[in-house]
């Protein structure tokens, strides 16, 4: 659509439209040539645009008549259900041998684990016999003293001056 220019002329009929309460795209229409868009601008440049008042804060403005006002539904939280693998039909003893702890053939489900069992995952999690160690944890964490042991290393020997730090990297011992 080509756009007309904005005579005088023009301008005068656009406000004597919007004031007889046509809408903008009526206006438009009436214009021929424009858009309602463009007919929106023109009179918010002319600052003409508004027609009504702003209705004062915490009021609602007038229903039109024979419409119901309706209460406000609460929205509907959009989380999915979690998910919860099928315990198995005899829970799975933790084995204690402390010499092997992720060679056991069974392992904890989550769900069936206690408040201070080892929650050290074993296995693939995509896998059926996915589970958790199950042995009980020590206080200071959720792990049992083997798993606790691979989880917190320590960082490994300090230099204790610039000087062991300078010897180091020239290859001296």
């Amino acid at each position: 659509m080509t756009a007309l220019p904005w005579t005088d002329a023009r301008v005068e009929h656009l406000k004597a439209l919007w004031l007889s309460g046509l809408s903008a795209t009526q206006v438009a229409a009436a214009l021929g040539g424009v858009t309602r868009n463009a007919v929106i601008g023109k009179l918010h440049r002319l600052g003409v645009a508004g027609r009504g008042t702003a209705s004062p804060p915490g009021e609602r403005p007038p229903m039109r008549a024979g419409a119901r006002r309706r209460a406000a539904a609460p929205r509907p939280l959009r989380m999915a259900p979690p998910t919860v693998r099928q315990a198995n039909a005899t829970p799975v003893r933790p084995a204690v041998t402390p010499d092997a702890p992720d060679a056991r053939p069974g392992v904890a489900d989550l769900v069936l684990l206690g408040r201070h069992a080892c929650r050290w995952p074993i296995g693939d999690p995509a896998a059926d016999d996915f589970g958790f160690c199950g042995r009980p944890a020590l206080e200071a964490g959720p792990y049992c003293a083997d798993h606790h042991r691979r989880a917190y290393h320590g960082a490994g020997p300090r230099l204790e001056s610039d000087r062991d730090l300078r010897r180091l990297f020239r290859g001296g011992a």
